[in-house]
């Protein structure tokens, strides 16, 4: 049997090959939208794609079934609950498919939806029982799916689901079955989880924390409490992934864009992406744009942030980056594109447009200010839990997130400095604000972390 595991980095997200060399075909699941990964193994190994399955219809990225069956023709499967808009197989409890030695049978586990399903795998060539489980996002290394994303009206039905499912269902199989999930660290679809790709039933058992609960009651509890903020851009990406992602370009067409071509999208509505780091925007970027870094987990951030349906130009330091970036908006259904600035920043500067900056203020000038009582507003944007571990001194917490959501009091007129962990996120907080007409903002250079290496103090 072959078997392998694709992450990607970022968004947390993993797809499974699984196939017979010796009968020369293969399953994929849940193929990630970008699908030369898959199509490449195919052809290394000479095992056709047959089989596209979902574990179950995604919120956080678009999948790849579209795609990968263009090229190959091959079915998709999904659950027989999951009211998808495209054609399809559907599974149900305890059906297998059998692709030479190896076999899939299928679990439906809800709980994370109602249409999630796991995959029980034997190598039918080393013996006769389940070596390893799919548990798309049930289960996780560390953590179990969050049962909230499809709905609090039927948050209660999930949270009992998820506890069957994980209490009741798995609970049959033996402590070596190895978990294989369909995300990890970077991913919104749960709280907690590690760093491992896999793990087995017996060590979740024993040390992740939501599989010790002794009664539901307690589960419950637990399970309706806070969870991480809910991207905008997980509702668009459910109804793209239940209808069917449109097929991305074959042959995309060179979309660098002069000056002047740049300014007309802007004036025509679009939004600006700027990807350079956050120097680099401070000293000097496009008025009105929003500076999203290009980093591991930029899809999470542009998913709070952006519109899906935004109209988006950006900003980069070449093109291989726009390539790159176009793969990560791609991934999150982010897909009207319209192309990037030749030449960067400079190209705009030169052209004798108009340009903003965003005030970078080092750590050793906010404890200047802060020890003169010249206070300027200081909020710190991270979450709860990186506050609770230590922030600076006067700073007021309130959460990106809120003020994302325009829960926000302070006025445009007010001098507010943002602190996050490194500059990353308080930069995208302050440009979206400058965006909205607050000219005193500033963005700690270095956030958190160069506060305490210059040998500051965090207060609890």
């Amino acid at each position: 049997m072959y078997f392998k595991q694709i992450a990607v980095q970022g968004l947390g997200c993993f797809s499974y090959v699984i196939g017979c060399p010796q009968a020369k075909a293969m399953a994929v699941v849940d193929p990630k939208r970008d699908v030369q990964d898959y199509l490449e193994i195919s052809r290394q190994e000479g095992m056709k794609i047959t089989h596209i399955i979902e574990t179950h219809v995604h919120a956080d990225h678009v999948s790849g079934n579209q795609e990968l069956r263009s090229y190959t023709g091959a079915d998709i499967y999904l659950h027989a609950t999951a009211a998808v808009q495209f054609p399809h197989q559907t599974l149900k409890e305890g059906d297998t498919i059998d692709i030479g030695m190896a076999r899939l049978e299928v679990l439906h586990t809800p709980g994370h939806t109602p249409n999630s399903l796991s995959l029980l795998v034997t190598d039918k060539a080393r013996g006769l029982e389940p070596w390893l489980i799919l548990t798309g996002d049930l289960l996780f290394v560390g953590d179990v799916g969050r049962p909230d994303l499809v709905g609090a009206d039927v948050l209660h039905q999930q949270v009992t689901n998820l506890y069957d499912s994980l209490y009741k269902k798995l609970a049959v199989y033996p402590d070596h079955l190895e978990v294989f999930p369909a995300h990890g660290m970077g991913s919104l679809c749960g709280r907690g989880m590690s760093f491992k790709s896999s793990s087995t039933l017996g060590y979740e058992r024993r040390h992740n924390p939501v599989l010790q609960y002794s009664s539901f009651e307690d589960f419950n509890v637990a399970m309706t409490k806070e969870f991480p903020v809910r991207p905008k851009s997980f509702s668009h990406i459910i109804a793209t992934n239940m209808a069917g992602a449109p097929l991305l370009e074959r042959c995309p067409l060179e979309r660098a864009m002069t000056p002047e071509q740049f300014e007309a999208r802007i004036k025509a509505g679009a939004v600006v992406i700027d990807t350079r780091d956050t120097a680099a925007f401070g000293g000097f970027h496009i008025p009105d744009s929003i500076n999203i870094g290009f980093e591991k987990q930029l899809a999470n951030w542009v998913g709070m942030v952006i519109d899906p349906t935004a109209d988006l130009l950006l900003v980069v330091v070449d093109r291989e980056r726009y390539d790159a970036m176009c793969t990560e908006l791609h991934r999150i259904g982010y897909d009207n594109i319209h192309g990037y600035l030749a030449g960067g920043i400079g190209s705009w500067l030169f052209s004798g447009r108009p340009v903003e900056k965003l005030a970078q203020l080092s750590v050793q000038n906010l404890r200047d200010r802060l020890l003169h009582q010249n206070l300027p507003h200081l909020i710190d944007v991270r979450t709860p839990a990186e506050w609770q571990n230590g922030h600076i001194p006067g700073a007021v917490h309130i959460p990106l997130s809120n003020i994302l959501n325009k829960d926000f009091p302070l006025a445009p007129t007010e001098e507010i400095v943002f602190n996050c962990g490194t500059g990353y996120r308080s930069n995208i907080v302050a440009s979206f604000l400058q965006q909205r007409g607050y000219d005193q903002v500033y963005s700690l250079a270095g956030g958190t972390f160069a506060w305490f290496n210059a040998g500051y103090e965090l207060v609890k």
